[in-house]
């Protein structure tokens, strides 16, 4: 687990509860990653208004952490952590940002999926979502599997890693 995530016990707590062992480091890039598959990692973020803070006020730093796992052939995949009504990238198109009501200005639905589907594109990173309550088993489920989640595995045949 990276030194710099934050906001993490319920995470820790659904490791400890599933036997993971865990430490904290600096990684290279995202937040999670397991030392057997070290070219893959997950970064998590709070939910969408935190991924929007990184397409708009931090997009250099953002870009430059798409980079350097692209440049370094490290799969990022990222585990937005939102609600219910969030399951997939194309439920993103339907989301109102309460920013709106405050500004015009601010990243509507149709606009943040747009930029994360070029984002996916041209990185080839993908973005995962679930419910807070889930997060720490996601993480370990996209780790032992190669950054596929469950619920795209259900009825296909698992190859031999």
């Amino acid at each position: 687990m990276d030194s710099r995530e934050k906001k993490f016990d319920h995470i820790l707590a659904q490791f400890d509860q599933h036997g993971v062992k865990h430490f904290v480091s600096k990684l290279v890039v995202g937040d999670y990653m397991d030392l057997d598959r070290p070219r893959l990692c997950i970064d998590r973020k709070q939910n969408l208004q935190e991924l929007v803070g990184n397409l708009c006020q931090g997009h250099e730093r953002f870009r430059r952490e798409l980079e350097r796992a692209r440049d370094l052939d490290i799969r990022l995949v990222f585990l937005v952590e939102h609600s219910r009504n969030i399951r997939s990238l194309s439920d993103v198109r339907h989301w109102k940002n309460p920013r709106l009501a405050v500004s015009p200005y601010a990243l509507d639905g149709p606009a943040l999926y747009q930029r994360l589907v070029t984002i996916e594109n041209r990185y080839g990173t993908i973005f995962y979502f679930c419910d807070k309550s889930r997060t720490g088993e996601t993480i370990i489920d996209l780790l032992k599997h190669n950054g596929r989640p469950y619920y795209i595995r259900i009825g296909q045949k698992e190859k031999a890693e």
